[in-house]
């Protein structure tokens, strides 16, 4: 377990997610390696070991469509820099459902494939570079 700051001073908790952990404020899960990461009905995270998806386990999309099915119109996602186009098809299926989409601007990514390929499948509602999204953030908080 770690702690993120960001210069608002706050500090958040970043961890890998358990089996049947609940969703907690104030924390940043990520998918634990070769696991794809599931949002739960009753709002804890699954873990399944299910085929990779876009040559990836665990997927962006499988996180993004699973959460957009629990959350809809109460999720905010944000795809940021990879290399290949996962997360895309995710991100389409949280726009239908009602949700908030940012994608990081190509230009700030390090690998900008992957939000250049979410740009050709979904109109998001933001395009931020790194420092534009840390300040929007910031705000949210």
């Amino acid at each position: 377990m770690a702690l993120i700051h960001y210069s608002g001073g706050s500090a958040l908790t970043v961890k890998d997610a358990d089996e049947k952990e609940a969703i907690r404020p104030g924390f940043v899960y990520f998918a634990p390696p070769n696991y794809h990461l599931l949002i739960e009905t009753d709002h804890t995270f699954g873990l399944s070991i299910d085929p990779k998806v876009n040559y990836s386990r665990p997927s962006i999309d499988v996180l993004f469509e699973n959460a957009a099915n629990v959350y809809g119109p109460r999720l905010i996602a944000i795809l940021l820099t990879g290399a290949n186009n996962d997360g895309a098809k995710g991100l389409r299926l949280i726009k239908e459902k009602g949700g908030l989409v940012i994608v990081q601007d190509p230009r700030s990514a390090e690998f900008p494939f992957m939000p250049e390929a979410a740009l050709q499948v979904v109109k998001p509602d933001f395009v931020l570079g790194l420092a534009e999204l840390g300040r929007w953030l910031a705000e949210l908080a």
